[in-house]
């Protein structure tokens, strides 16, 4: 019996593995990598149950959750309230055991709940077709770059400079591999929107498309109207979108947006160390047969009843290489579950007033802070939830005494811009309690 015997080999099972594949060590079978690139991982000896459990518990206690304190920040990844009824009906067992709905036969519930994510997504978006999910709002945004590359065959994509980095960055490195041009283009220093003069600068024949945030990450909404004037009809219009904007928002596919993408961890998913939560797509119908991932369809089986089926699955698994649109094999579907329950349950009026709420909420505190002396907004551009005000102080050193207070403080924006050194984005949601809002601004005015 092996002293340990949750592990799958013994000692002795090593040592003729070993023997017989004619080395002398498991360090052996690693030779060839180079030392530079040998990492200690400091894995520590294994112990009985008793001990582990009391090791990770111990552990856990270290980490503060989000319950525990006031959030005010948001960048992406946003704290939203979230129903009870929405992890208790998306953890059922049909759910939790549900796999790719290969065999529409046996898998209509999953098909059907794919099927109403994609009609709420094109719903909120304003677009005429949706697939059922992409792995995150950066890959989605960066397949969105791709797909106008082959609608169109330019090989050149403008970003403006707003957009979130993390999203500039992962179109940069989807856009390496296909050899398509990547260029920014700038925002404007007051309004914050992007800089309409440096855009008509950056048109040219070979432009592809342009990609804006919708608000941007900077907190200020794009004027997506004046934008499609600019830009003309010959490049297609992208947008990122906050889904939860857009219950106050003008929807984008009713201001010009050929595609329409998004990060959807508002929608229901809780901001877990900033994910797991799912990329959406959404795009005018011409454009179908150029979207990257699965389509679910509705349909009519020979009996009259309606049935659900996965109509396009464009990637390489299932069709020819040169034919396929993308390499995405998987969806986010559990996370895409809860996003569905999130909606059916709030509905239409539900996510209006939860936006409502957002704004109402960020403008208030955006006022308190205009009065303060030593804190400033930057930009004169119409807002959502979010809004960038610069610090006189160091701001890593007030964001450390905001959470001696229970406070998770603004991002530092110049972890992602060298020019926005003490800048930090100020973010509410309805999940900030009004008295909350009040502490916040009473904590910023005594530390200024």
């Amino acid at each position: 019996m092996p002293e340990y015997p949750f592990l799958p080999q013994t000692e002795g099972e090593i040592q003729e593995m070993l023997r017989t594949i004619g080395v002398d060590s498991v360090s052996d079978l690693f030779k060839d990598i180079p030392d530079k690139f040998e990492v200690d991982l400091a894995i520590p000896e294994s112990e009985d149950e008793f001990s582990v459990l009391r090791d990770l518990k111990e552990l856990s206690q270290r980490n503060t959750s989000l319950n525990e304190l006031s959030v005010f920040r948001g960048g992406g990844i946003y704290k939203h309230f979230i129903p009870s009824a929405v992890q208790r009906i998306g953890c059922r067992g049909e759910f939790l055991t549900a796999y790719t709905p290969y065999q529409p036969e046996v898998s209509q519930g999953t098909l059907q709940m794919l099927f109403e994510f994609q009609t709420m997504i094109c719903e909120l978006t304003g677009m005429e077709v949706a697939n059922s999910s992409m792995y995150d709002g950066a890959s989605a945004c960066a397949e969105a770059a791709l797909m106008a590359v082959r609608i169109n065959g330019k090989s050149r994509v403008i970003i403006s400079e707003s957009l979130h980095p993390e999203y500039i960055s992962t179109v940069k490195s989807y856009c390496f591999g296909g050899n398509i041009e990547v260029e920014l283009v700038k925002f404007d220093r007051e309004t914050g929107q992007i800089d309409c003069g440096d855009l008509e600068s950056k048109l040219s024949e070979n432009v592809s498309a342009l990609i804006v945030g919708y608000p941007n990450f900077l907190g200020v909404i794009e004027d997506l109207e004046a934008i499609r004037s600019i830009i003309g009809e010959k490049v297609l219009l992208i947008t990122a979108a906050n889904p939860i904007a857009l219950g106050l928002l003008q929807a984008p596919g009713n201001l010009g947006a050929d595609i329409v993408v998004g990060e959807g961890q508002s929608l229901g998913n809780p901001p877990s160390f900033g994910g797991p939560g799912f990329g959406f797509f959404a795009s005018k119908e011409e454009h179908i047969r150029k979207m990257p991932g699965r389509i679910i369809g509705q349909t009519k089986d020979k009996e009259g009843r309606t049935g659900y089926v996965m109509v396009l699955q464009t990637r390489e698994q299932h069709i020819r290489r040169s034919k396929a649109t993308s390499n995405i094999c998987s969806n986010q579907a559990f996370n895409v579950l809860l996003a569905s329950i999130y909606m059916s349950l709030i509905g239409p009026k539900g996510l209006k007033d939860i936006a409502r709420r957002c704004y109402d909420k960020a403008h208030y505190l955006a006022n308190r802070i205009e009065k303060m002396d030593k804190l400033r907004p930057v930009f004169t551009g119409p807002f959502f939830n979010e809004f960038v005000v610069e610090f006189d102080g160091d701001l890593s050193m007030i964001n450390s005494r905001l959470l001696e207070e229970q406070i998770l403080g603004p991002l530092d924006l110049g972890k992602f811009r060298e020019d926005m050194q003490n800048y930090g984005l100020i973010c509410t949601t309805e999940a900030n309690r009004n008295e909350e809002v009040e502490f916040f601004a009473g904590r910023l005015e005594e530390i200024e």
